[in-house]
């Protein structure tokens, strides 16, 4: 995670025409550990009126929820082998709305509690989409277990066979993480910095290492479901880093949506398409299945 946002501030510095980090440490490498040194050793703040227990274990449940969803890595090694996989990945999603909404609740601030309230529209909104588009792929490979896409996608990726769908649960994981362009949450034109306004020192460095870790889980989810692969080798990594990187790559190329638009995309766009994708594998799995009777 520290590496992900030293690769995204040099990304960022390279599309403004600009050096990025470059002088803690030899072409600023060391620069995450000075971030997290001068950010854990401030001192902490707490609002008069905030509710203090949501308030502090908000962004610790954020960082768990975040780092608890790698269980279901498709290791081929026999180490933790979920057959339910996807099950728990849409669990730990879904829980990750909670630790925004009371994070912004128990600052009780205004801005804090409007941030996390577009917070939590949002990230349901687009669920529903990456929900259906995953239960296709559930319909196609037949089972719940992450490991079946690995295995399925030996020869050739599911990419080209279904990159509509690529396009969307790309876009949708870039609403769940609260990115741009659906950085909402953090709107800083007009809510100061969102549902972390009342946040500083270790408890901001705590919700920003949950966004990243999201960020590099959606991009291993992305490479698995789609860019298919063993994750014993060394190549399915670097999939893994191009999807991050593509991540940042929007976020230095496009402005903010509008706000009005943002449901727009999520109900009137992607649901009909993932639910059209939905029926369409279930009717090749049921032809596939009456052809083998």
């Amino acid at each position: 995670v520290a590496f992900l946002t030293l690769l995204e501030r040099k990304i960022l510095g390279y599309i403004q025409i600009r050096k990025g980090p470059n002088k803690v440490g030899f072409m600023g490498l060391l620069q995450p550990f000075a971030d997290a040194v001068k950010l854990f050793t401030k001192e902490q703040t707490l609002p008069v009126m905030s509710n203090f227990l949501p308030y502090y274990f908000s962004p610790v449940f954020s960082l768990f929820v975040s780092l608890i969803v790698w269980l279901v890595m498709p290791y081929g090694l026999g180490l933790v082998n979920f057959t339910m996989s996807t099950f728990f990945f849409l669990c730990c999603t879904s829980l990750g709305v909670y630790t925004t909404m009371s994070a912004g609740w128990s600052s009780n601030s205004k801005y804090s509690l409007l941030g996390s309230l577009r917070a939590v529209a949002q990230t349901i909104s687009y669920e529903v989409s990456l929900a259906l588009i995953l239960l296709s792929f559930i319909f196609l490979v037949g089972g719940f277990d992450l490991c079946l896409f690995s295995l399925y996608q030996r020869d050739v990726w599911l990419l080209w066979f279904t990159f509509p769908l690529s396009l969307i649960w790309f876009a949708s994981c870039l609403a769940e993480t609260n990115r741009t362009p659906f950085d909402f949450a953090e709107g800083e034109s007009e809510l100061v910095s969102g549902f972390n306004t009342e946040y500083s020192s270790g408890g901001f460095a705590l919700i920003f290492m949950a966004e990243y870790a999201s960020i590099l889980f959606m991009s291993m989810l992305f490479s698995l479901i789609f860019l298919g692969g063993d994750l014993i080798s060394p190549f399915y990594y670097v999939k893994l880093v191009m999807v991050a990187f593509a991540f940042v790559w929007v976020r230095g190329t496009l402005p903010r949506f509008r706000y009005d638009k943002l449901m727009y995309l999520a109900w009137k766009s992607f649901l009909p398409v993932a639910l059209n994708y939905l029926v369409f594998f279930m009717g090749v799995k049921t032809i596939c299945f009456i052809y083998m009777l």
